[in-house]
């Protein structure tokens, strides 16, 4: 008798393939607000942080003096040069891009100082009894202001961000980000280099301001339980979330969830405590269960200026992508 061989083989259990997605809600130049849903938060955290701490930008990193007898330091001045957001606008664009593709990092230049390809020149020139003469008569015994705009850069698709938006640049009392004051006989001359870095290695080339993002709420009204309520416990029920994401219909009196209940729920005990003391009896089903999704995440990303809201997104996502792929590079050589 032949005997046949039989041989089970075991069902290897993939990981369930996810597919992520973004939904837009709103979106500005230095804001942007999103969802990301259909995967963890793993993969959120790992876009938050990318946003923080890997986006590349351009940030003045050397600063050459000349001449300096004002009331602040060379140090003192230089960091706060470095804060500056440096904007980096492509050509027959509008918008502060991503830098990655026009600039190399100074570390991987051949040239032996610096060159146009790894970094920005910038020179400021101001001598407060020259600019004096020119200023109107009633200002001419205050102080003078060096801000961001009396930095003049070698690269006309590179200039300082003077300010977030036009509203700010409405309401500003400068012509731009203030630097230092300079008084009677005092001037201030220097050269600065900007060059692109990412702030993993310095805060100063971090493109984001806010990074954050926060767990879509799951609001679940039990309206069975609900009906065996009175007005006045439903309105104590609205009242008791000190996130207000309840309120009452005006046409049915049932309880429901606010519109943008999103933006405030912060998942208190509140809410709990309240309908606990409400219940006849404790195993009794909640009549409200307000819950964090764990795969829907609500982002708010507002920036320094240096890039454009939509810009820093594109560009975690695009890091993010060569990561992986360089991952996947380096799995198949230990098959190999």
């Amino acid at each position: 008798k032949q005997k046949k061989k039989s041989s089970l083989k075991k069902k290897k259990k993939m990981p369930q393939q996810r597919f992520p997605k973004i939904e837009i809600l709103s979106i500005q130049p230095h804001h942007i607000q999103f969802i990301l849903s259909e995967t963890d938060t793993s993969m959120a955290n790992a876009i938050r942080r990318i946003m923080i701490a890997e986006v590349p930008t351009l940030a003045i990193d050397l600063v050459e003096y000349a001449e300096n007898s004002s009331v602040l330091n060379d140090e003192y001045i230089a960091h706060r040069l470095g804060l500056l957001p440096i904007r980096y606008v492509p050509e027959g664009s509008m918008r502060g891009g991503d830098c990655h593709t026009a600039f190399l990092p100074h570390t991987e230049c051949v040239c032996y100082d610096r060159c146009p390809r790894c970094s920005v020149e910038f020179e400021l020139d101001v001598d407060f009894d020259k600019v004096n003469m020119t200023r109107p008569d009633q200002d001419r015994d205050l102080p003078l202001t060096v801000t961001s705009r009396d930095l003049i850069s070698n690269n006309i698709l590179v200039a300082p961000a003077h300010f977030l938006n036009e509203e700010e640049q409405d309401e500003a009392h400068d012509e731009g980000i203030s630097i230092v004051k300079l008084g009677p006989g005092q001037n201030l001359k220097l050269k600065a280099i900007a060059r692109m870095g990412i702030s993993k290695e310095h805060a100063k080339w971090c493109p984001v301001a806010v990074a954050t993002y926060r767990f879509w709420p799951i609001i679940t009204i039990n309206d069975e339980a609900c009906q065996m309520l009175t007005m006045e416990q439903k309105q104590e029920l609205v009242e008791a979330c000190p996130d207000r994401i309840l309120e009452l219909d005006e046409i049915t009196g049932n309880l429901v969830a606010v519109e943008n209940a999103y933006e405030m729920a912060t998942y208190t005990e509140d809410l709990k405590v309240a309908q606990d003391a409400m219940k006849k009896r404790p195993e009794d089903d909640d009549f409200v269960k307000v819950e964090p999704s764990t795969d829907r995440f609500v982002f708010s990303v507002e920036t320094t200026g240096a890039m454009d809201a939509e810009e820093v997104l594109f560009s975690a996502l695009r890091v993010l992508k060569d990561r992986m792929n360089y991952l996947a590079a380096e799995v198949e050589k230990l098959k190999d």
